[in-house]
């Protein structure tokens, strides 16, 4: 007969994954001898050293019971079960190590790969950083919101790079970080939203579905908070008669059919 430490070596466990065991259920704690020892016979050791087989073979401890009381075709039936399952996990592992690792290249958190892609572009076209990120942080709210439509709008807005006119614009914003309010460039730049506006308006693409007024009232803040001048450029859309930034709310009628002032 063997002591507990005897039974864990011979089976190639420890002591107290045998406590375990008996706590669960597993292995069927013996009767105590006079002396208040536990004794385990061959039995134990077989059946100790068959659970830890299947529980190293990754089935899950809550079926190896299951197992090892089943006939034979219903054992087999169950490990193609557990493999199945297995199988399906490690699907799931590998894919969260792609994920990690594309967290790590920086824009990848919390964005789909057409958003990256856009800002990267942006960064081929040397925009600042600092504009980059107060762009990124806003995608990341947008794409959230509307996980459908978000690939539609960034072809739009790679369109929308073709023109020579937001080429010009993005150069005026990554700028912008450090302009005073009353900074001529303030006009320029509220000139070319404009002409984009009434494009905008024009094509018929001032609304995206799904975005409700308190999200685009935090987009605003979002913009106006990370570089002040940009509530000056607002305020010079509105003096044209525009109302609205992330959202346009009034077109002035008076500035669709002419070309906005140089």
């Amino acid at each position: 007969m063997l002591t507990i430490s005897q039974l864990a070596t011979y089976a190639g466990v420890t002591v107290r994954a045998i406590r375990h065991y008996h706590k669960i259920g597993l292995l069927a704690e013996p009767v105590r001898d006079h002396s208040g020892y536990r004794r385990y016979d061959a039995a134990a050791v077989v059946r100790l050293i068959r659970i830890r087989t299947l529980a190293d073979a990754g089935v899950p401890l809550a079926r190896v019971e299951e197992l090892l009381d089943a006939e034979p075709d219903e054992f087999a039936k169950g490990l193609t079960e557990i493999d199945r399952k297995l199988r399906a996990e490690i699907r799931r592992l590998q894919d969260t190590r792609k994920r990690l690792t594309r967290l790590a290249a920086g824009d990848h958190l919390a964005l789909p790969q057409s958003v990256v892609d856009y800002l990267d572009r942006l960064r081929g076209l040397d925009v600042e950083e600092r504009y980059i990120e107060m762009e990124r942080d806003a995608w990341i709210m947008i794409a959230a919101q509307v996980p459908d439509q978000i690939d539609d709008i960034i072809v739009s807005k790679h369109r929308q790079l073709d023109d020579p006119d937001t080429l010009r614009l993005y150069s005026l914003l990554s700028d912008a970080f450090d302009w005073a309010v009353d900074d001529p460039r303030v006009d320029e730049a509220a000139e070319i939203i404009e002409r984009q506006m009434i494009a905008a308006v024009q094509a018929g693409e001032i609304e995206v579905d799904g975005l409700d007024d308190p999200f685009i009232n935090l987009l605003d803040s979002t913009t106006f908070d990370a570089a002040p001048v940009m509530k000056a450029i607002f305020a010079n859309l509105e003096k044209r008669g525009w109302k609205g930034w992330t959202r346009i709310e009034r077109v002035p009628a008076d500035r669709l059919d002419m070309t906005p002032s140089s």
